[in-house]
């Protein structure tokens, strides 16, 4: 379900953006078209982002979150500050009397999730984690195909994706494991939501490997991880950040927000090398207000995306679904509807929680429980052995309910 402002509705929900980086101007772009919603404030440190933002809604952004969150014209804040101060600032939110959707990880410690938990029942507010590839149409509609058992038993789900994420400008602490950088922290994450969801989220184990390979950027690059699922079902998830291969060369050549791209293997490696203040040219390369990309055609995807069944396989694709059985190869379509996809189905899960009642799929329980993994993948890379996870959860009923705004099916 989609929510939708009418005159026998609530007036739309007022949201403010708390970091105006690349997450923060993509969710922007996202919440000034979605209906549902109007941008009522911002806050980031850097002046452009913050001048850009005021010129085009005409309302206040501040330097400092804490102003955001007193800002009373604020109804739910999405948080996309570094990671090291996720838990600082949702706790704040929180304490605000805030909503919060928050970017991934929830946290960087398992106890900092418990502390982001208590503080928003504490409150009586809403928290919703937006790992946004959960969120995307395609992988919705193969957990709805998985989770109703017309395939039969779910066996296991390949998830694998190949970039140029370390060698895009980075400020120090993204190339710092212990505070939050690197590929465990701010890429698996994505496919262990897409892999907890699609196989019902509760992981039993987890077998790991990761590499640093660059001595320049001293964090993890590539993983090799094994998900084990106590319904039976396994996952494998691998990454690569290191710019040589593009798996979007496997994936029809389109972005993974859904837009053409010309393959450019070792490019960002070859750019990295002609900038001499990274910091700063990941503020003016990414931040709001230094482009405003349209819409893109297609669908978002993260890398490639397989699941087997008893009776078939499924694979996201541009523009849906393949699905392959014993009578061949069947395109499944997923018509694009208005917005900007994954993302508005994040504003439509925080909709339907706070203005319907509905229990949301993606709340912090969920969102410790992604972090868990990652945390283990961390632990068994570190130590060579298998860790058996404590903290994970089931997904609600609820998630049975698709948002419109997912398309039809053809």
């Amino acid at each position: 379900m989609t929510v939708v402002a009418s005159p026998s509705d609530p007036a739309p929900i007022g949201l403010g953006i708390a970091g105006l980086g690349m997450a923060g101007a993509v969710m922007v772009q996202a919440a000034a078209a979605h209906s549902g919603y109007t941008l009522r404030a911002a806050a980031d440190p850097h002046p452009a982002p913050r001048a850009a933002f005021a010129r085009d809604f005409n309302v206040n952004a501040y330097d400092d979150i804490a102003a955001l969150c007193a800002d009373p014209t604020v109804e739910v804040v999405y948080i996309a500050t570094p990671h090291q101060f996720h838990a600082a600032h949702a706790i704040l939110a929180a304490e605000h009397g805030k909503h919060i959707i928050l970017e991934k990880p929830m946290a960087l410690r398992l106890a900092d999730c418990d502390a982001i938990i208590a503080a928003a029942e504490r409150n009586t507010v809403h928290l919703i984690v937006g790992h946004t590839h959960s969120f995307d149409p395609a992988i919705h509609v193969m957990w709805l195909m998985i989770s109703c058992g017309a395939l039969g038993r779910l066996g296991m789900i390949h998830s694998f994706n190949y970039t140029n994420f370390l060698y895009r400008p980075r400020r120090p602490e993204e190339l710092d494991t212990a505070r939050g950088g690197g590929i465990l922290f701010n890429q698996v994450p994505h496919q262990i939501d897409i892999v907890r969801l699609l196989g019902g989220g509760l992981v039993r184990s987890v077998r790991a490997q990761t590499t640093v390979l660059d001595p320049a950027r001293p964090t993890e690059g590539s993983c090799a991880a094994l998900l084990q699922f106590e319904n039976g079902a396994a996952a494998s998830l691998v990454y690569s950040g290191y710019d040589y291969f593009d798996s979007d060369e496997w994936h029809f050549n389109i972005s993974e927000r859904g837009a053409p791209k010309t393959l450019d293997h070792g490019a960002a490696r070859r750019a990295l090398m002609k900038i001499a203040d990274e910091a700063r040219a990941r503020t003016e390369t990414f931040a709001y207000g230094s482009s405003q990309p349209g819409l893109p055609p297609h669908q978002p995807h993260f890398g490639i995306t397989i699941a087997t069944c008893e009776k078939a396989e499924l694979r996201a694709t541009a523009d849906g679904l393949m699905q392959y059985d014993q009578w061949g190869a069947h395109k499944i379509n997923i018509e694009r509807q208005s917005g900007i996809p994954g993302r508005h189905q994040v504003l439509d899960e925080m909709g339907r929680t706070l203005r319907h009642g509905m229990r949301a799929t993606h709340d912090g329980h969920w969102g410790k429980a992604t972090l868990e993994v990652v945390l283990a993948i961390e632990e068994s890379a570190a130590e060579g052995r298998e860790i058996v996870l404590k903290h994970q959860l089931k997904v609600p009923v609820e998630e049975t309910t698709p948002s419109e705004n997912e398309g039809e099916v053809r």
